[in-house]
């Protein structure tokens, strides 16, 4: 009998199933989308109940496809959109309010306060992170003090807070585990990583309880089996990672100063640092990249809010597109930017800038700007915020060699090479783009030792193609100084 391994992949825009054979090729893909939902300016949130719809459609289509090819599963990986942030019934599993999506910028005013209140250096110290809406913390006390059902279950104990992970889990498993593990625990401006815990004085100074959190536990590890009336059969739960933690393990960046960057709805670049926990000068992130057998491996990253997104925007807002891979043979259509320059701070900016209140703008613009050099632009400026990230890393004395790169916008080749010229790096690119849910999977069976050891699971990734850099220096200068200035302009 055949053996596979399933990712549930939940993102940003789409939950996606993907089906992996034990040599990590992928047999079998399940995605749906769901709506995103913009209620305010700067808000952004999610209908828990489709993505839980979402996940089941996908999941149940998987578990079928394996019965068709005559395999059987043997685990359940999951990886997920990190800070989005859910408060639910214990009793029912009804959500008290919608998912605050990562992206979601509503909690400005609270966060400031907090950094005016000089809480920054002590939160960061224990936390890794900087004091900003993007985290999960805020997040939960704005549900706390603006929904009322909230308050009532709170009182009564039946009050549960999750990423989307713990909520997948505690569905999956008919409401038996309220489990989440250490990558998306530490994203939550809430979970000490120096001791592995939820911090006590951190939620005192919140006023978040206790009581609502999940169990932290390893990266690969035991998280229940789904429930037969859920889905149909038991599977193990074997692996959970944040989705960036997730491709850095599809990556099989396991090797200290390894470097991945995912260009999704959002690009994260991570660089794995081992044992060692570095903070950046230069306003990098220091966060868990995966916890096995109670240690932890850690990592510094670099968060960029807008990159895939920004294409969706040109295709459903301003409707340029109709469809993402228009943008390469747009891009190759014309000779240069023409000096046009977009920065997409649609939710604020993220590292290194760390401004929620930056909102975008397009400069530059002449009467021979047409509707090609925006969505150049837009392609564009996903690479400068890849090259501010870098040389954030290079600033703090780290000193990068290639990347390894994975995402939806790295099979567009064109700005795949654009991105190696402008961060002056080789970029690689693996045959499985997939590699977000790749990681979770063989992560899930490492769990179960289908695999023996990491050694082996890196022996599953594969080189599609290397991208080098070919540009001349002073044009490369050139566009960067139309970028530094953008940005400029951008925080004034």
């Amino acid at each position: 009998m055949k053996k596979f391994l399933v990712a549930i992949d939940q993102g940003t825009t789409s939950t996606r199933v993907i089906l992996f054979d034990t040599k990590g090729n992928k047999k079998f893909i399940s995605q749906f989308e769901f709506k995103q939902y913009f209620p305010k300016n700067g808000w952004v949130e999610h209908n828990p109940n489709e993505i839980w719809k979402t996940t089941v459609k996908s999941l149940k289509k998987v578990i079928q496809k394996a019965k068709q090819l005559k395999g059987k599963i043997l685990s359940i990986g999951i990886t997920n959109q990190r800070e989005t942030t859910i408060l639910w019934n214990k009793k029912n599993g009804k959500p008290v309010y919608n998912a605050i999506v990562w992206q979601d910028r509503r909690t400005q005013q609270y966060c400031q306060n907090l950094k005016k209140n000089n809480y920054e250096n002590i939160l960061r110290k224990k936390t890794g992170l900087f004091i900003d809406p993007y985290f999960s913390a805020t997040k939960i006390r704005w549900i706390l003090d603006n929904v009322k059902n909230s308050k009532k279950l709170l009182k009564s104990n039946n009050l549960l807070f999750g990423t989307i992970d713990t909520f997948l889990i505690w569905k999956l498993t008919n409401g038996r585990k309220h489990l989440t593990e250490a990558t998306n625990a530490s994203r939550t401006m809430l979970f000490n990583i120096n001791t592995n815990q939820w911090d006590k004085n951190i939620l005192k100074k919140l006023n978040i309880p206790y009581k609502i959190l999940p169990e932290v536990k390893n990266s690969a590890d035991n998280f229940g089996n789904t429930d037969k009336k859920v889905i149909g059969q038991e599977i193990p739960i074997s692996a959970v990672l944040g989705d960036q933690q997730a491709a850095a393990v599809g990556q099989s960046c396991f090797q200290k100063g390894s470097i991945k960057s995912t260009y999704g709805t959002g690009a994260f670049v991570i660089m794995n640092t081992g044992s060692k926990k570095i903070f950046s000068k230069n306003k990098l992130l220091t966060t868990i990249c995966y916890r096995l057998n109670g240690k932890n491996t850690y990592a510094l990253e670099g968060s960029i809010f807008i990159a895939g997104a920004g294409v969706q925007w040109l295709r459903d807002k301003i409707r340029l597109i109709n469809n993402a891979y228009e943008t390469e043979e747009i891009a190759k259509s014309i000779k240069n930017n023409d000096g046009v320059y977009i920065v997409p701070a649609f939710s604020g900016i993220g590292a290194p800038y760390w401004r929620p209140d930056a909102r975008g703008i397009v400069t530059g613009l002449t009467r021979n700007s047409d509707w090609k050099s925006l969505v150049r632009a837009v392609v564009e400026s996903v690479a400068y915020q890849s090259y501010d990230l870098f040389d954030a890393m290079k600033r703090d004395g780290l000193k990068p060699k290639l990347i390894k790169v994975d995402g939806g916008m790295v099979a567009n080749n064109w700005f795949s090479q654009f991105l190696s010229n402008i961060i002056n790096l080789n970029v690689v690119r693996p045959k499985i783009l997939e590699t977000t849910a790749l990681g979770a999977a063989l992560l899930a069976g490492y769990q179960i030792g289908e695999f023996k050891s990491l050694n082996e699971i890196q022996t599953k990734w594969k080189k599609d193609r290397v991208f080098t850099p070919k540009i001349n220096v002073s044009l490369r200068n050139n566009l960067l100084q139309g970028w530094k200035q953008a940005i400029r302009k951008t925080l004034a």
